[in-house]
């Protein structure tokens, strides 16, 4: 019986584990959370970075969390938050942080990454999700093009403090 040849790969990237984030996580989320930041040259307080913690853990609050895990490594982490919205009658999911180590960027971490936000606001009744984006993170905007829809929203920010 002839059988097709099959091009074999160097690496398959392995299918991560996504799941919620455990008080044992800590050390494992702060490098990603850390990178995270260096990502977008964002200074965030070491008192802000344990008050989210914080929350990430509290199941009272709105704010969500979950790691990719591949061979007992986490490679990626999600930060999701669900919110009323004055334009639809369910909540809306707001995806607010999104890293895969750059070591497995282009593996399909980061789409499985936010599938799993997909499916966490479809349990919860959302209807929507939506994030944000720096303008030149082409390579990010490419996976996302795919994902989802571009709405042409430009963000304003005004600090207050």
């Amino acid at each position: 019986m002839w059988l097709p040849a099959v091009t074999q790969r160097k690496h398959m990237p392995a299918a991560p584990l996504i799941r919620p984030l455990q008080a044992e996580d800590h050390m494992a989320w702060l490098p990603l959370w850390e990178g995270y930041q260096r990502f977008y040259k964002a200074e965030i307080p070491a008192t802000t970075t344990v008050l989210t913690w914080q929350r990430l853990l509290d199941p009272s609050e709105a704010v969500n969390g979950a790691l990719a895990w591949v061979d007992d490594r986490a490679i990626g982490m999600v930060h999701w938050i669900f919110h009323r919205s004055t334009w639809l009658a369910s909540d809306s999911c707001y995806l607010q942080d999104l890293y895969v180590d750059p070591a497995r960027r282009g593996s399909g971490q980061g789409r499985a990454l936010i599938e799993h936000v997909y499916a966490q606001a479809l349990v919860a009744g959302s209807t929507r999700v939506h994030w944000l984006t720096h303008a030149d993170n082409t390579v990010a905007r490419q996976l996302y093009d795919r994902l989802a829809e571009h709405a042409g929203f430009i963000q304003y920010r005004k600090n207050l403090r």
